[in-house]
């Protein structure tokens, strides 16, 4: 069995991380989301966003980023625009966590620098303007790369078309 792990460092927008609930929800991922949060988890929004998947989520919640790291092994990818790895080029084993930071700042600099192998980057338009992709694309782009290099387990990848009667 496979398992996928997505993390939110300090997320600020109730909609992208119910966005990523359901991504979450429906590739079998399980959701880490680290606090202080700029929303409380009951938010509308939030529900709202990952609508009726909620039954479907494994999550867990942690206070701090250091109580996150003690209580979760890796291995760790960093997801950055500051990131010198393409995503794709990676190759991500079993068990791994893709870590978000927050919207407005992304992952703290100091913890990048730690680990400059791990941290990874989604390729973007090279303009002053093009500053980042929004935090539930960049989550979907990276667990489903991860998803795409297993093969897509335990997903269903084919559909089938309704028959009309006229």
């Amino acid at each position: 069995m496979y398992t996928l792990n997505l993390v939110l460092v300090e997320p600020e927008i109730p909609q992208n991380t119910g966005n990523i609930a359901r991504t979450c929800a429906l590739t079998g991922a399980r959701l880490h989301l680290v606090g202080p949060m700029g929303f409380q988890i009951d938010d509308k929004k939030l529900k709202r966003a990952g609508l009726d998947y909620w039954h479907l989520l494994d999550i867990s919640y942690y206070n701090s980023l250091e109580e996150f790291f003690a209580k979760n092994n890796g291995p760790y990818f960093y997801f950055s625009t500051k990131g010198q790895h393409i995503h794709s080029d990676i190759p991500y084993p079993n068990g791994c966590y893709l870590v978000f930071g927050k919207e407005s700042a992304g992952l703290s600099e100091e913890l990048l620098k730690k680990h400059p192998e791990s941290c990874v980057r989604i390729p973007m338009l090279n303009h002053p303007d093009a500053r980042s992709l929004n935090l539930s694309n960049s989550a979907a782009i990276g667990a489903y790369e991860v998803l795409r290099q297993w093969n897509y387990p335990e997903l269903l990848c084919k559909g089938q078309l309704h028959h009309l009667h006229w």
